[in-house]
C-alpha cells in the first residue's frame, strides 16, 4: 500500500511526458508548480494601484443600531427578508454583526418576518 501510495505521488508531483496518440509528446505541469514563463512575465507588467475612496456610512452618528429600530432595521434587508450583504450595506464589518445580530433579534420577536410573501 505504501509503494502505491509513493508512486501516486511520485506521478502527481512531478512533470511528467505523456504520448498523444500521433507520436506528439505533451509536457503536462504540475499544478502546484508555477513555470519559468509565467515569473518573468509577471514581473515585466506594472502593477496599478487601486485608490479607495472612503464611502459615506449608511447609518447616522445619532442612529443606534437596536432591533427596536424598525425604520433603520428596514433598510438592510431586503425585498425578500434576507440580510444584505456588507458590500451592499456600506457598513463596517462591527456594524455588520451589530445589524445582523439585531435583525435576527427582531425576526425571533416577529417585528420582522422571516421571508416575505412572494
Amino acid at each position: 500500500m505504501k509503494i502505491l501510495i509513493k508512486r501516486f505521488m511520485n506521478q502527481t508531483m512531478n512533470t511528467s511526458k505523456r504520448s498523444f496518440g500521433n507520436g506528439e509528446k505533451r509536457f503536462i505541469r504540475n499544478k502546484y508548480k508555477r513555470s519559468f514563463r509565467n515569473k518573468s512575465r509577471r514581473s515585466s507588467r506594472k502593477k496599478s494601484k487601486r485608490t479607495f475612496h472612503k464611502r459615506l456610512p449608511r447609518i447616522g452618528s445619532g442612529d443606534r443600531i437596536d432591533y427596536k429600530n424598525m425604520s433603520l432595521i428596514s433598510r438592510f434587508i431586503s425585498e425578500r427578508g434576507k440580510i444584505l450583504s456588507r458590500r451592499v450595506n456600506r457598513l463596517a464589518a462591527k456594524q455588520q454583526r451589530l445589524m445582523t445580530t439585531a435583525i435576527k433579534r427582531a425576526r425571533i420577536l416577529s417585528l420582522v418576518p422571516f421571508v416575505n410573501s412572494y
